[in-house]
């Protein structure tokens, strides 16, 4: 018998008293996993006894917080070995990808990389308790398979990606349920009240916010995704609980930069993911539905980003309650959901360990790839500079993204025009930027400045148009050839301060051309200070200004005496944007500061519609707009509260998209009519505009070639009608527009278009557009023949979408309706809109 040193005795029962203080979900939570929902803490007090039970295993690190204070927690799980090396794998896994400056050579031997995130939507609870059981089935010293997988594998637990989200759906559902779950689909535990949990604080949809990163859940989450980069990501979900489990290999289109191993490992995956199904009987479904396609997705990003991301969908959501008894007749529980989960994260892990080696292989080619021969049809990338602030913010967006990017130095080069399609010189200076297509980050580049994607199949689950240049409205130029003799950098544009006058000043000039001008206006305005704006162009001091220009004289803020220059500077340095002091009045061109073409504007009262019928998505980008972007007071009202007294006290009400009950009640319609006549300032936004139209406020929706009233249909040989039925699902394909991009022809000379060309570039995602005023308003963003720029657009629809109205003001008494037929705030990163959505606020009717 082989007797046992002392020390190494020691150490086994140490790490045996270790092992034998981790708690089973059941044992910590106090009830069988999946008999209730664990709220949000005990998720974290849960990881927390397992990370310091079993510290050879497992490190917890807190990444960051939600808006409302609850912490973003990371959980590595590994073999020892792995875990007391745990750095050098990840700088190992960064040399993999290029990603590092020294020059060490990476280890090609793996272990692999495994991501599991859970629970970005807050009302598909099941997988954050199916996180639970897998972290505990990791380091549960009786499972001896798990540990062999550890070997090969670092495991990265996300167990609630949507805290905020999460707990909504769970405190509203503790608070109605009962002793036992009802799995009766009709009673009050299964219906979910306005806005539901599914997104976050500011209701957004965290799954479509990978790339953009314009919450702070996914800003933070992104830095520490870009620290390791897994070679495999699994994003967890729900859909309809009536649905079987889905999982890989996903449906097309797949994006044309998704590799061969790619889509071969998913197949891998989804045939694991099958063996233990089948064994226990589970239906599931593959290759339908979820494409992987759009660049923002928690499967699609990883997989752009050089690893294996899936979605896995069970089904349940909110509807399914904690049992919900589906069309077969059996009772679906949250054991059930959270079980399905649970076997499916664990057939991962334990596939990403059996070819370990492989993944790590090839995710190396393919960063390697990425940097010899990047894909797409251009090798460099000029932007050129605006005057406002769009610049700067595609620079952040490629930082958070780590997209290598330079700044241009003065030379002149050919290449393709974005807006115009066509080849042309450009002349750069220090203000532009170069990203050169030959970095580790190519296929991200690619996909995300692709000027129109390929889809191989038209049938897509979101939209399909996205390309930066005209998200930001930034003038753009593709290049044939890479672009030297100059440097990456990080660092982000300075704002330019001039003074003309200094001490001396009698008024100051911001122009308006960008976000920070409207982050600097509604720090002004707030501060009590008299602004003006110009109507038309003007020239002071050799310098030109263009419409909209803020105008804040010294003779109108006499009450702020000598505060008033600290009060502008403050708001200014806060903005990030340069202003302009002169010592008069008087102007080189155009229009004096008294004259009446330069108007006064106050603060604006502004009052948001919320609730039932309501868009909680669209109502949550004008909230967040609002409360963190221009940091300006608004009012949030119930729209089922809206009244004559309210009404009163606002200047400015916004209807997002949504459906509103009372536009169908003659004295409140009226009496909305009313307080617009007044002075009254109404921003609709999308479906708002169509049921303004539907009420006879004067706009009209333009009618296609299919719905006029003088078509005949009598044909005896019209075949048309003859269709197939597996091919039910494709039918609506002519009449089909899941996000396509068209050119909006601007008049500039309206305030609402102020700080713009003469175009502006929408996202459109529906198949209305309006007649043209004729008398009574303005046409301020038309599309006219020929527009639509990227995106797919069913063959019906191309046809009607054209000689249109989007974008209209039309005066109503004294006051004034906004029209904004598409979503200028779509999901916060569409940039170029936020000032025309800013203009219908605060320009408009002043």
């Amino acid at each position: 018998m082989t007797k046992v040193p002392a020390c190494v005795a020691l150490f086994l029962i140490i790490s045996g008293l270790a092992f034998a203080q981790v708690k089973s979900p059941d044992q910590f939570l106090g009830y069988k996993l999946g008999s209730r929902f664990t709220p949000h803490f005990n998720i974290v007090n849960y990881c927390r006894q397992v990370a310091e039970a079993a510290p050879e295993m497992v490190k917890l690190e807190q990444y960051g917080t939600t808006n409302e204070g609850r912490p973003l927690l990371l959980t590595y799980v590994t073999s020892p070995g792995n875990l007391a090396r745990l750095e050098d794998i990840r700088q190992n896994n960064l040399r993999l990808a290029g990603m590092t400056s020294d020059k060490m050579a990476p280890d090609e031997k793996g272990p692999a990389i495994v991501w599991l995130s859970y629970n970005v939507h807050g009302n598909e609870t099941s997988s954050s308790e199916a996180a639970l059981l897998t972290l505990y089935e990791l380091v549960n010293p009786a499972n001896t398979k798990t540990k062999e997988w550890l070997q090969h594998t670092v495991v990265i637990i996300d167990p609630c990606i949507n805290p905020d989200g999460r707990d909504r759906y769970v405190n509203w559902f503790n608070s109605v349920v009962g002793v036992t779950p009802n799995p009766q689909s009709f009673t009050r535990e299964h219906a979910e009240p306005w806005p539901g949990g599914r997104s976050n604080h500011y209701y957004f949809d965290l799954n479509r916010d990978w790339a953009w990163q314009t919450q702070v859940e996914t800003q933070q989450r992104i830095v520490k995704y870009n620290m390791w980069l897994p070679q495999v990501h699994v994003d967890y979900h729900e859909q309809l609980y009536n649905n079987p489990y889905y999982f890989a290999p996903a449906a097309e289109p797949y994006h044309e930069v998704i590799t061969p191993w790619q889509r071969e490992f998913q197949t891998i995956i989804g045939k694991s993911n099958a063996h233990y199904f089948d064994q226990n009987g589970w239906l599931f479904f593959t290759k339908e539905r979820f494409d992987l396609f759009y660049p923002s997705y928690g499967d699609t990003y990883p997989l752009y980003r050089g690893g294996i991301g899936m979605t896995f969908e069970q089904g349940g959501h909110s509807r399914a309650g904690a049992a919900v008894i589906n069309r077969d007749g059996d009772t679906l529980t949250l054991w059930d959901r959270l079980y399905h989960h649970f076997t499916t994260g664990m057939s991962t892990i334990e596939v990403s360990a059996q070819n370990a080696t492989k993944l790590v292989q090839e995710f190396k080619k393919y960063y390697d790839k990425a940097r010899t021969t990047p894909p797409g049809e251009f090798k460099a990338y000029i932007i050129k500079a605006d005057e406002g602030c769009k610049i700067v913010r595609l620079q952040q967006l490629l930082n958070r993204n780590n997209i290598e990017w330079c700044k241009a130095v003065n030379a002149s080069y050919t290449g393709i025009n974005y807006f115009t399609g066509k080849s042309g010189t450009v002349k750069t200076d220090s203000l532009d930027i170069v990203i050169n297509a030959n970095q580790p980050n190519a296929n991200l580049l690619k996909v995300l400045f692709e000027r129109n994607s390929h889809l191989s199949d038209s049938v897509t689950y979101d939209i399909t148009a996205w390309s930066v240049p005209f998200v930001y409205g930034l003038t753009t130029y593709g290049l044939s050839t890479y672009v030297t003799g100059v440097r990456k950098t990080t660092d982000l544009d300075k704002p330019k301060i001039k003074a003309l006058n200094g001490e001396n000043s009698v008024a100051w000039l911001i122009r308006w051309n960008g976000l920070n001008s409207v982050q600097f206006l509604s720090a002004i305005l707030q501060k009590k200070v008299k602004v003006r704006y110009a109507e038309q162009p003007f020239k002071a001091g050799n310098e030109d200004f263009d419409k909209g220009t803020l105008i804040i004289t010294r003779t109108s803020n006499q009450s702020l005496g000598a505060s008033l220059s600290g009060i502008i500077s403050a708001a200014a340095q806060k903005a990030s944007i340069g202003y302009i002091a002169v010592s008069s009045s008087f102007v080189d061109k155009g229009f004096d500061f008294g004259s009446e073409k330069v108007h006064g504007m106050h603060a604006p009262k502004i009052g948001l519609l919320a609730g039932e019928g309501v868009s909680s998505l669209s109502m949550g980008e004008v909230w967040h707009f609002f409360d963190t972007q221009i940091n300006y007071p608004i009012n949030i009202i119930w729209a089922n509260d809206l009244s004559k007294n309210i009404l009163r006290e606002l200047d400015v009400l916004i209807l997002p998209d949504g459906n509103y009950r009372f536009l169908a009640d003659r004295m409140l319609n009226d009496a909305l009519k009313d307080w617009v006549s007044n002075g009254g300032r109404l921003v609709a936004i999308e479906s708002a505009v169509g049921q303004l139209a539907a009420a006879d406020w004067g706009i009209k929706m333009k009618k296609g070639d299919d719905d006029k009233s003088d078509k005949t249909d009598d044909k005896k040989d019209d075949y048309s009608m003859l269709r197939r039925y597996e091919n039910r699902e494709r039918d609506f394909i002519p009449g089909f527009n899941p996000g396509s991009i068209y050119k909006v022809e601007l008049d500039n000379s309206h305030p609402l278009a102020f700080g713009y060309n003469d175009a502006y570039y929408t996202l459109k995602q529906d198949n209305t557009i309006y007649e043209f005023f004729k008398d009574m308003g303005w046409n301020v963003g038309v599309v006219r023949k020929d527009n639509q720029v990227a995106g797919f657009v069913g063959s019906k629809l191309k046809d009607k979408l054209k000689d249109g109205l989007l974008f209209g003001v039309q005066e109503m008494g004294q006051g004034n309706v906004i029209y904004l037929a598409d979503d200028p705030l779509f999901r916060s990163f569409w940039e170029n809109g936020k000032l025309l959505f800013s203009n219908a606020v605060f320009m408009v009717g002043q």
